[in-house]
């Protein structure tokens, strides 16, 4: 009987050929059950992003209006500031004149009450004593109203003064919060957009197919004459630079500081957001829209400029150019005429 011979057994080249395969099925099958897990589609992706622009957009005009009006709250209060410093520099020097008269007295012997007032840090309560005592009848009399009058003064401008500050100390808190509830809601657009392939994020940030740079007409030359025709002028010039939340030019605009600067260039002032923009003129029927009218969308949270044809110059959203659109593009709320 001959000898039974055992099964080869597999070299070492082989079995290792044998692990990298089994290996490789094993990952090609958890990488399919991976895939087949549901992944959000372009339409949801770009529905959410323009959700969350949507939202910044209304927080940059929060910001804005909290930022105008911290300008003008530190105007109020350094303009306080120095009013209280005037009445201190007053207060003093009636102060000096009335210690003047009362070292006359001392030296003649004919000593006035009045001396009590030099010797007093806090002249109000000597001048309420003064009153009851009817000191207004002495030869200082004058002198003394005009003291307590402007120590009232004084301390009504530091009251005031007090107050502008607590004020501004809150708007400071109001705008650092606003500023990061914008970069929290763009942050998270971006997180989102950063979930697509480079061809489909590139598809969200596209301008409305109907847009244009309009490169070819930098330069108005449509029917509006004057103010209207300088602010178009403006926004013409502007045509693709980028859009930058809570700017007024001149590199990058947000919508209403786009605006603002236009009408600025035309000679017209108007105020920083674009809510109280919509309050900045004559409201207009959509019918009899001229072209460098106002045109606003959104709850009033966006603002363009309408060059006529059915189209606007407006400042889109972070991430896009200033550009040419029709004002269809979004939810028409009104025109104003400024």
């Amino acid at each position: 009987m001959g000898t039974r011979r055992k099964p080869a057994q597999p070299g070492r080249t082989r079995m290792a050929l044998l692990t990298t395969a089994a290996a490789g099925s094993a990952l090609l099958s958890s990488a399919g059950g991976a895939h087949a897990e549901p992944t959000a589609d372009l339409a949801t992706v770009k529905a959410q992003v323009d959700d969350l622009n949507e939202q910044a957009e209304a927080s940059t005009e929060k910001y804005n209006k909290f930022k105008e009006e911290q300008e003008r709250l530190r105007k109020e209060a350094g303009q306080l500031q120095d009013q209280v410093a005037a009445a201190q520099e007053k207060m003093t020097g009636l102060r000096e004149r009335l210690s003047a008269v009362a070292a006359d007295e001392y030296r003649t012997g004919n000593v006035d009450p009045t001396v009590a007032l030099m010797l007093s840090s806090d002249p109000t309560n000597y001048l309420q004593r003064a009153s009851s005592q009817d000191i207004a009848a002495s030869s200082q009399s004058d002198l003394l109203r005009l003291l307590q009058d402007q120590q009232r003064r004084l301390d009504q401008r530091r009251s005031e003064a007090t107050a502008v500050l607590a004020r501004l100390d809150e708007t400071d808190r109001a705008l650092a919060g606003e500023k990061k509830q914008v970069q929290a809601k763009l942050g998270e657009a971006t997180r989102l957009l950063n979930t697509l392939s480079l061809a489909d994020r590139a598809k969200v940030n596209a301008q409305d197919p109907r847009s244009s740079r309009d490169s070819a007409r930098e330069t108005y030359t449509g029917p509006a004459t004057g103010r209207a025709a300088a602010a178009l002028q403006f926004a013409y010039a502007q045509l693709g630079k980028p859009y930058g939340w809570g700017d007024t030019g001149p590199d990058s605009f947000d919508c209403s500081g786009l605006t603002g600067a236009a009408w600025r260039a035309g000679g017209v002032s108007l105020p920083r957001v674009s809510q109280d923009q919509w309050n900045a003129g004559r409201h207009v029927a959509k019918s009899d829209l001229q072209p460098g009218d106002l045109v606003f969308f959104s709850n009033l949270q966006h603002v363009g400029i309408y060059i006529g044809g059915g189209k606007m110059i407006h400042a889109p959203r972070t991430g896009k150019n200033i550009e040419i659109t029709p004002i269809d593009y979004m939810p028409y709320v009104g025109a104003v005429r400024p």
